[in-house]
């Protein structure tokens, strides 16, 4: 019984230790000597090298260390077995802190007041209360529909947008083309949780801006994006920025990753950056769960949390 740990863009070292922790009955390599291909029976991946996973004749699931699936269906080498993608309290705890740390910066004016502290400038800003504040989450899946639940409880009024028809308790829910133009007109903060595919890629244009609403308790709409920087096109949202249709935005993922150096949003002064940091993967959390799937597996009961490859999450 052997682990394929292969991943991209980090240190795995961490990783590597709490997986032969938590894993002591198999073995776990990161790199493929051939001669120990059949004996793979599951791997564990990130932005895997290619063909990294080409050629296991025993590989019996894929499991994502993220909780977007994009990097593994860009594969063309994809194997054709069951991808589990990460379902983990801790990771949706995470996610739900940034969001509701950001929704929370921007309705108490964290921006105004940060300028106001670098000019020694003591002036009270008028405060809308969150009741009278619209949240509209794009994507209600396991992480959209906890950070609902948590700003419903600071009081904040709610909106969801999905693919297809979704009830959500405590959200007003929209779905489809004509119900993403009404979603949009109802938030005065969309926040964009969305996995990655074919049908979201680019949501975030030029045309989904302008229907923002133009005028809310903030002063304007703001914009956060903690799914993936390929729903974005970050020309449009500097131009509805500059141009005002877009009061502010908080970004953490990006078309390019790291954010270029010579990228405008760094310097915008109604941008707040974070470095793909919204949820971060704790091997210590998502290690053992990932290990206790494997082994049940192997004992005949189905995989949880499966990934439909035709719909791309």
């Amino acid at each position: 019984m052997t682990i394929l740990f292969s991943a991209t863009g980090f240190d795995p070292g961490r990783w590597l230790d709490i997986l032969r922790r938590v894993a002591p009955e198999r073995s776990v390599i990161t790199e493929r000597s051939g001669s120990d291909d059949a004996a793979v029976d599951y791997a564990i991946v990130w932005k895997q090298p290619p063909r990294a996973l080409l050629g296991l004749p025993g590989l019996k699931a894929i499991f994502s260390l993220g909780a977007g699936v994009d990097h593994l269906l860009r594969d063309p080498d994809l194997p054709d077995v069951p991808i589990v993608r990460v379902v983990a309290e801790d990771l949706t705890q995470r996610m739900t802190e940034f969001v509701v740390w950001r929704v929370l910066d921007h309705l108490r004016q964290g921006r105004v007041y940060r300028e106001q502290q670098g000019k020694r400038l003591w002036h009270e800003r008028s405060q809308p209360a969150a009741g009278a504040v619209t949240v509209g989450i794009l994507g209600l899946g396991e992480l959209g529909r906890d950070a609902a639940d948590k700003l419903g409880a600071l009081g904040f009024r709610l909106a969801g947008w999905t693919r297809s028809p979704r009830t959500v308790g405590g959200v007003e829910t929209f779905h489809g083309a004509e119900g993403l133009t009404r979603f949009l007109a109802l938030s005065d903060i969309v926040v964009v949780l969305l996995p990655l595919t074919a049908e979201t890629a680019g949501i975030v244009d030029a045309a989904f801006l302008s229907k923002m609403k133009s005028v809310t308790p903030l002063g304007g709409p703001v914009l956060i994006n903690a799914g993936r920087g390929g729903l974005q096109v970050e020309a449009d949202i500097l131009a509805a920025l500059d141009a005002g249709t877009l009061m502010e935005a908080s970004l953490d993922v990006f078309a390019t990753e790291p954010l270029p150096q010579d990228s405008p949003l760094w310097a915008h002064p109604r941008v707040f950056v974070t470095p793909h940091a919204a949820a971060v993967s704790d091997p210590e959390a998502l290690l053992p769960l990932m290990v206790a799937q494997m082994d049940a597996h192997d004992r005949g009961e189905p995989l949880r949390n499966l990934v439909d490859r035709s719909a791309g999450y």
